[in-house]
């Protein structure tokens, strides 16, 4: 899905919603259990629920990962699941050495080989350029790199003054780069909308991709009046707040409920930048 396509449902849906599938076995509501793959029925019946309302899905790999072969299995049946007007995002984290990163990108887009292949995968940029291009080298297919994230680790390294910038800001100015904002995005958590009015003047056409809204009290409000751009730009990713609305009978139900509220939210927001 290229950007201009990515606008095109996020108007059509008049919403910039990504929901974030990040299943723990203990928190599966009860009578899913009885399945012989649990947390693929709740996937399953989450995106059932909510693709109408939302653009993007979004799993965390480590969820799927920790399960060992059976959680792999879960998120290649996952993917198959979803719809094909949605962007998927395998939120992995990776960046390594030049070839070990071709074969992450390999394990993430090339169907022949994994049988998945997302729209777009997160990055950690540490490692530089030779570790982000494998990724990039795959047409129609976008890396998201961390810039600023949401948690208190954060202020670690990111924020750390380096010479006259922050080495968030060395980050975005580096890596653009490297690729036009129709191939790199950036995640900027939504626990700091203060800087993204200064992050859009240093991308300003890219999509950013924002966690911290709903369970870790980021203000969706706050990130959309300096985020947003022409052509929307954001992604805006919930998980705890949807997944686990309810861990009941009715638990896809109150999912939906979840994120209708968000969707009539952001409806209201591109309503008023006239994006829609």
């Amino acid at each position: 899905m290229n950007k201009k396509q990515l606008f095109e449902q996020i108007q059509k849906k008049k919403s910039f919603l990504c929901v974030g599938l990040d299943p723990v076995l203990d928190k599966l509501p009860k009578h899913l259990l009885k399945y012989n793959d649990p947390i693929l029925e709740f996937n399953k019946q989450l995106i059932d629920a909510t693709q109408d309302l939302c653009v993007a899905y979004k799993p965390n790999t480590a969820f799927y990962e920790s399960r060992g072969v059976k959680g792999w299995e879960t998120l290649v049946k996952t993917w198959q699941h979803f719809p094909k007007d949605v962007f998927t995002i395998a939120d992995a984290k990776r960046g390594d050495i030049g070839n070990t990163s071709a074969m992450y990108a390999e394990a993430f887009f090339n169907e022949e080989s994994s049988e998945m292949s997302f729209d777009s995968i997160t990055v950690a940029p540490y490692m530089g350029e030779d570790s982000i291009s494998p990724f990039l080298a795959y047409p129609n297919k976008w890396v998201i790199l961390l810039a600023l994230t949401s948690n208190n680790g954060s202020k670690d390294f990111q924020v750390q003054q380096i010479g006259d910038q922050k080495l968030y800001e060395k980050v975005i100015k580096t890596s653009s780069q490297w690729a036009n904002s129709d191939q790199l995005m950036y995640v900027v958590g939504a626990t700091k909308a203060h800087e993204f009015q200064h992050i859009r003047q240093l991308a300003p056409d890219n999509f950013i991709l924002v966690p911290g809204v709903g369970a870790q009290g980021g203000s969706l409000a706050d990130v959309c009046a300096y985020g947003l751009n022409t052509q929307c730009g954001l992604l805006v990713n919930a998980a705890r707040s949807i997944i686990y609305a309810s861990n009941g009978l009715d638990f896809a139900d109150k999912a939906r409920e979840e994120a209708l509220r968000m969707q009539q939210e952001m409806e209201q927001i591109l309503i008023a930048a006239k994006l829609v």
